[in-house]
């Protein structure tokens, strides 16, 4: 079970993985501090993940590859990699927006 590729073509028979639309792949805070900081899904109730989950499978241009997922499969997808530690939310205080990026290997 994979999240919805944001942004960049999926490779060849894969389902998409959440990806960056823009922001840093990491969320490393940069030392001035303005920079894109991790939130640990552990710090939201569930009901607040879940928004920021649903709100992220909402955005427009979303690509899903060969197949298409309902809104409940889109969140799960992503959920599970968030879980997983695969992907994790950041959010930007120079813009004040939440996003989920696929962590760096």
């Amino acid at each position: 079970m994979n999240a919805p590729n944001r942004g960049r073509g999926s490779q060849p028979g894969e389902q998409g993985d959440v990806t960056n639309t823009g922001a840093a792949d990491t969320a490393a805070a940069d030392p001035a501090g303005d920079g894109p900081v991790a939130i640990p899904i552990d710090d939201l109730s569930e009901d607040a993940l879940r928004g920021v989950v649903e709100s992220f499978v909402l955005r427009e241009g979303t690509d899903y590859g060969r197949h298409e997922y309902s809104l409940p499969q889109k969140v799960d997808h992503v959920l599970s990699q968030l879980r997983r530690r695969e992907a994790q939310i950041v959010f930007n205080p120079l813009d004040e927006s939440i996003d989920i990026v696929t962590k760096r290997r």
